[in-house]
Protein backbone atom coordinates (compact mmCIF):
# COMPACT_ATOMS: atom_id res chain seq x y z
CA UNK A 1 0.00 0.00 0.00
CA UNK A 2 1.35 3.70 -1.38
CA UNK A 3 1.52 5.80 1.56
CA UNK A 4 2.24 9.46 0.56
CA UNK A 5 2.40 11.83 3.21
CA UNK A 6 3.87 15.99 3.63
CA UNK A 7 7.05 14.75 4.57
CA UNK A 8 7.57 11.20 3.84
CA UNK A 9 6.25 8.79 1.21
CA UNK A 10 6.97 5.12 1.10
CA UNK A 11 5.27 1.90 0.17
CA UNK A 12 4.09 -0.29 3.23
CA UNK A 13 4.67 -4.13 2.80
CA UNK A 14 1.58 -6.19 4.81
CA UNK A 15 2.87 -9.87 4.26
CA UNK A 16 6.52 -8.42 6.00
CA UNK A 17 4.89 -5.59 8.15
CA UNK A 18 7.22 -3.22 7.11
CA UNK A 19 7.14 0.27 5.79
CA UNK A 20 9.97 1.47 2.54
CA UNK A 21 10.75 4.77 3.35
CA UNK A 22 11.08 6.28 -0.35
CA UNK A 23 11.31 10.22 0.45
CA UNK A 24 11.76 12.48 3.30
CA UNK A 25 11.03 15.88 2.56
CA UNK A 26 12.84 16.55 -0.77
CA UNK A 27 15.43 13.68 -0.22
CA UNK A 28 14.95 10.82 -1.70
CA UNK A 29 15.78 7.61 0.21
CA UNK A 30 16.02 3.22 0.44
CA UNK A 31 15.25 2.40 4.10
CA UNK A 32 12.87 -0.47 5.50
CA UNK A 33 11.63 0.49 8.84
CA UNK A 34 10.01 -1.49 11.48
CA UNK A 35 7.58 -0.66 13.54
CA UNK A 36 9.19 -0.45 16.61
CA UNK A 37 11.51 2.52 14.59
CA UNK A 38 8.04 4.23 13.02
CA UNK A 39 6.95 4.29 16.85
CA UNK A 40 9.75 5.65 18.48
CA UNK A 41 9.78 8.45 15.63
CA UNK A 42 6.78 9.07 16.40
CA UNK A 43 6.75 9.34 20.57
CA UNK A 44 9.90 11.59 19.96
CA UNK A 45 8.39 13.93 18.04
CA UNK A 46 5.31 13.99 20.10
CA UNK A 47 7.95 14.76 23.28
CA UNK A 48 9.40 17.22 21.36
CA UNK A 49 6.84 19.01 18.65
CA UNK A 50 6.74 22.23 20.79
CA UNK A 51 10.27 23.04 21.34
CA UNK A 52 11.48 26.52 19.52
CA UNK A 53 14.07 25.82 16.42
CA UNK A 54 11.76 22.91 14.92
CA UNK A 55 14.18 19.45 15.09
CA UNK A 56 16.65 18.06 12.93
CA UNK A 57 16.72 14.78 11.72
CA UNK A 58 19.01 12.50 9.74
CA UNK A 59 19.09 9.90 7.01
CA UNK A 60 21.77 7.29 7.31
CA UNK A 61 23.03 9.07 10.16
CA UNK A 62 24.83 11.49 7.80
CA UNK A 63 22.30 13.41 5.80
CA UNK A 64 20.53 16.44 8.15
CA UNK A 65 17.30 18.33 7.73
CA UNK A 66 16.01 20.43 9.59
CA UNK A 67 12.17 20.20 10.24
CA UNK A 68 10.07 23.93 11.69
CA UNK A 69 7.31 23.25 14.10
CA UNK A 70 4.85 23.02 11.24
CA UNK A 71 6.52 20.04 9.35
CA UNK A 72 7.08 18.28 12.50
CA UNK A 73 3.50 18.10 12.74
CA UNK A 74 2.84 16.99 9.26
CA UNK A 75 5.57 14.37 10.18
CA UNK A 76 3.56 13.19 13.25
CA UNK A 77 0.70 13.48 11.10
CA UNK A 78 2.13 11.05 8.22
CA UNK A 79 3.44 8.62 10.68
CA UNK A 80 -0.07 7.93 12.28
CA UNK A 81 -1.08 7.20 8.72
CA UNK A 82 1.98 4.54 8.45
CA UNK A 83 0.87 3.32 12.06
CA UNK A 84 -1.86 2.18 11.43
CA UNK A 85 -1.04 -0.08 9.44
CA UNK A 86 0.97 -1.92 11.30
CA UNK A 87 -1.01 -5.12 12.46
Amino acid sequence: MDVNGEIISGQFDQPNNEFSLKRVKHLTTESTLNEAQIDSLYQYLERHKYEDGGQVITLYDQIPFQLDQEEIMQLIDDLKQVKSLYQ
